[in-house]
């Protein structure tokens, strides 16, 4: 770990061999905090365990309902657009359609699974679906790390199984799945850079240099937020609601960074991150997603029948202070402006509006669910007639606390400047506060898709402090279990009400009405 770290002098540092029988100081302790629990072996089979449970309940019956074999929903926007990739070798070309209105990459993924399956329901869903699976690892994971606890790490992983948002994402051929999966990935990295940063600060006060310089040590290449970059730049290649990913964690790293350096006793920690920190950031957060959003356009850039590739030249648009940029980047600029303009005019018909849209205000709660498919001549209930039917509800017990949850996050934020509550609510407010600077905009429910993870952490975390630690006595910390067990039992419990009307299992009329709680919900 030393061998990364180097005095503002450039010296490499020599680590004593003594140091690690030296009890730790508080300024160590402080930089460190609590460690991680010493059960790895373990934390990484419930991680696994309910990876896979979570897996076989995202699969089952993935391949339904269609629309007689056809794409459900926006399915029927994303999935053939796939098809097309799948057909061309990885662009889209139905300059027909003009529809193309988000960058390749999730699509790309889709058309692996319909290489792998065919068109059909399976095809287009096993991609969102292993997307799907891989966020319950990464909530486990990334749980366990806020509070260093494989209990609370596997509470994490029941809850995320059993929100159906997630799950029904996850068995929809729609690009939202793919954002949540590499928003919470990046979100992780960086969780993962901060501890690192802390390691290696604290190595430096060890050996007594992390002061010498007003602007504390320099930190060596950080994988993590290299990584964290990367998984940016997935997020951007999937939509561009990624933009406000880069900055909501962009910001966070910086005030991650000046926490760190003060922990250290850095004499100017604010300067010290800026001078030592912000450009490394820069080209982390910032420059890396671009060049991975260019990436993610590389068969649009091979192609010469791709729609809009030739934009500016077909238009014969004057280049002007750009004609040294080359005419495919041109065309791609062209083409993004146009994307923009389509998204900053899709308002909603005030005389017309769409059934199912819903504004960002009653996401948290999920007040306002959508429709997805619904057929209400199927057979299979028991009666002549039944319902089939998927809705994408998020499941109450859990979106119905969001608004407490995030008043105790704020309240530890700013009153007790619990870092963990600030990470996890950065995150889900990059989810939700943005769609309120347009609310014209047609906009539903599905957006809210990013914001669901996070709300699952920020559960964790208070029932973490309702759990209470070991030192509390066995009467306080058994009162906490059995709240806890509670609470996670009532999750289940609402998530297997809402399975039919997740997964088009077919019911009677009754039970459909049953399933309708509020009368926002019809």
């Amino acid at each position: 770990m030393t061998a990364l770290l180097t005095r503002p002098d450039d010296e490499s540092v020599r680590p004593d061999p003594l140091d690690a029988l030296r009890p730790p100081t508080d300024r160590e302790a402080t930089l460190l905090g609590r460690g991680m629990p010493a059960d790895r072996l373990r934390s990484w089979i419930v991680t696994l365990v309910l990876t896979l449970i979570g897996g076989y309940v995202r699969l089952q019956n993935l391949g339904v309902p269609t629309d007689h074999g056809t794409p459900v929903f926006d399915e029927k926007h994303y999935v053939p657009q796939a098809a097309q990739m799948l057909r061309n070798g990885g662009y889209e070309d139905n300059a027909g359609y003009e529809l193309i209105v988000h960058p390749p990459l999730a699509k790309d993924f889709i058309a692996i699974g319909e290489w792998l399956f065919g068109y059909n329901g399976w095809g287009w869903r096993i991609m969102p679906a292993l997307a799907g699976t891989l966020i319950i690892l990464l909530t486990v994971r990334i749980a366990r790390r806020l509070t260093r606890s494989t209990l609370l790490g596997g509470i994490a992983g029941v809850l995320v199984i059993s929100d159906g948002v997630l799950h029904l994402q996850s068995r929809m051929g729609m690009l939202d799945i793919f954002i949540a999966l590499f928003a919470l990935a990046a979100f992780a990295c960086l969780l993962c850079d901060r501890d690192q940063v802390r390691r290696r600060l604290a190595v430096a006060v060890r050996e007594g240099w992390a002061t010498e310089s007003p602007w504390g040590p320099k930190l060596g290449f950080r994988w993590w937020r290299f990584a964290t970059g990367v998984m940016i730049g997935l997020t951007f290649g999937v939509k561009w609601s990624a933009l406000y990913y880069i900055a909501a964690f962009g910001l966070l790293t910086v005030f991650f960074d000046v926490a760190a350096r003060r922990a250290a006793g850095v004499e100017r920690p604010w300067v010290g991150t800026i001078r030592r920190d912000v450009a490394p950031a820069l080209w982390a957060i910032v420059a890396i997603p671009v060049l991975m959003y260019l990436a993610a356009f590389w068969a649009w850039f091979a192609s010469e029948t791709a729609t809009d590739r030739h934009y500016t030249e077909i238009k014969d648009i004057a280049p002007g202070l750009f004609a040294w940029v080359p005419p495919a980047l041109r065309s791609l600029g062209d083409y993004t402006l146009n994307v923009l303009h389509f998204h900053e005019t899709l308002l909603t018909p005030k005389d017309n509006p769409h059934p199912w849209e819903s504004k960002p205000w009653t996401w948290p709660m999920g007040l306002r669910p959508m429709l997805y498919y619904y057929d209400g001549n199927v057979t299979g209930c028991g009666e002549s007639r039944c319902v089939g039917a998927t809705m994408l509800i998020g499941t109450p017990a859990m979106w119905w606390v969001s608004l407490p949850m995030l008043g105790w996050g704020l309240w530890r934020w700013f009153f007790r400047a619990d870092w963990r509550y600030a990470a996890v609510l950065v995150g889900y407010f990059a989810g939700l506060l943005p769609w309120f600077t347009n609310i014209d905009r047609q906009m539903y429910f599905f957006y809210a898709t990013p914001m669901a993870p996070f709300l699952v952490l920020g559960i964790v975390l208070v029932l973490g402090q309702i759990l209470g630690s070991a030192k509390l006595g066995f009467e306080r910390r058994g009162t906490g279990l059995l709240v806890v067990a509670l609470y996670t039992g009532l999750v289940v419990a609402n998530f297997a009400w809402l399975w039919p009307i997740l997964n088009g299992v077919p019911i009677t009329n009754a039970q459909w009405q049953a399933e309708m709680w509020l009368p926002s919900w019809r």
